[in-house]
């Protein structure tokens, strides 16, 4: 319900426009992180930049509340799980209830970003939550720690670290005025490497009258029991979710197919047959134009093709040193609205200020010239 009212108050933004102007139906939206950005750093930035992007016509921001075995709202799951109850950068504070306070009061809405899931770290041998729960760790074919691009993983087919998972994602939805949550590459993930902890081998014995997984790790059968797991993972968090609130949007912003199925084991097309997505953001995430147009075209399979109404292309902004160029970043919206595309997420929010500016100005020249309302399909 509250959702639906914050959808009235976008309407009532909207009237001061001639009725007989057209008011456009799509997704703007962008990430919020605690990183290169300070935007989250005091209540003041917060406001600024919610109204920053509303003067801009963005009507969805995703601020990460989960990264590096910290979140960014005092827990209670991780206080008593972990002794930890926010990251520390943020003691006496807290962002995400000050990120819903300057969003909604701007009709912006708001999806938290559990952006670590199931990594348990960045370059740090585990982190905390691997020191206190050693049982918790996945590993590969080799028996180590399960490490990919210097994550290391926690064990997403271990009935406690789903439990773990899933009381974060609820504790937010149940203590937080939210429009909805995401998951993204790595919730539901698992690097393909991974699945030879002695828990996970032990489940899959039971499974298959007694036989260990094979040791190659792109075995078809093996990714798919994996990739399966994973996906039932993930009905299983859409169900708590919706069980306490039913008018929250399910989100996820997984690696494009079928890149993220053959790396990842993310399923994410049975994800959408299995009614567990209400919005899926792929990380169209290239650097030159005719990268990502080949992208955009190859990554919805036939079969789901018709869903392409809930599909938002993510747009690679900003990273490091990295900032798109105005003409590519142009010629990507042009490219989402021809292919039917209504909308799209940009990552992330500091590339919108870069050189004056001069993007955020850009999209509000041409392709968000005007407000937008969400699209009717976020509704089930």
């Amino acid at each position: 319900m509250q959702r639906f009212l914050r959808l009235s108050l976008i309407l009532v933004l909207l009237s001061n426009f001639a009725s007989s102007q057209e008011i456009p139906t799509e997704l703007r939206g962008v990430w919020l992180t605690n990183v290169d950005s300070q935007v989250l750093d005091s209540r003041e930035n917060i406001a600024s930049a919610m109204q920053f992007l509303a003067d801009h016509y963005f009507n969805v921001v995703f601020p990460v509340v989960w990264n590096d075995a910290q979140t960014l709202y005092p827990s209670q799951v991780m206080d008593s799980s972990f002794g930890v109850r926010i990251n520390p950068r943020f003691t006496g504070r807290d962002p995400l209830a000050e990120v819903i306070s300057e969003a909604h009061s701007r009709g912006i809405a708001v999806i938290p970003w559990f952006e670590y899931g199931f990594s348990s770290s960045y370059e740090k041998n585990g982190g905390l939550i691997l020191e206190k729960r050693p049982n918790w760790a996945e590993r590969n074919n080799h028996g180590n720690l399960l490490t990919k691009n210097g994550f290391k993983w926690m064990n997403p087919y271990h009935p406690e670290v789903q439990e773990f998972i899933i009381s974060l994602v609820t504790e937010v939805v149940k203590n937080y005025d939210i429009d909805g949550i995401q998951g993204d590459d790595r919730l539901p993930a698992n690097p393909i490497e991974g699945g030879y902890s002695d828990f996970t081998q032990k489940l899959y014995a039971t499974e298959h009258a007694g036989k260990l997984p094979p040791t190659n790790f792109r075995d078809e059968n093996w990714q798919k029991w994996r990739a399966n797991k994973l996906t039932i993972f993930c009905k299983d968090l859409t169900d708590a979710v919706r069980s306490l609130k039913p008018d929250i949007l399910i989100s996820w912003a997984p690696s494009v197919y079928p890149w993220c199925y053959d790396e990842y084991l993310q399923d994410w097309p049975a994800w959408i047959r299995a009614n567990c997505a209400d919005l899926v953001i792929p990380q169209v995430y290239r650097y030159s134009f005719p990268e990502y147009k080949m992208t955009l075209r190859e990554m919805v399979p036939e079969e789901i093709d018709s869903r392409r109404n809930i599909i938002f292309p993510g747009i690679l902004m900003n990273v490091g040193e990295y900032v798109i160029s105005e003409d590519y970043l142009l010629k990507a919206v042009a490219q989402n609205r021809k292919s039917g595309y209504r909308g799209e997420v940009f990552f992330f929010y500091e590339g919108l200020r870069k050189n004056d500016d001069q993007l955020a100005n850009a999209l509000l020249n041409t392709f968000y010239q005007k407000p937008a309302k969400f699209p009717d399909t976020f509704r089930r």
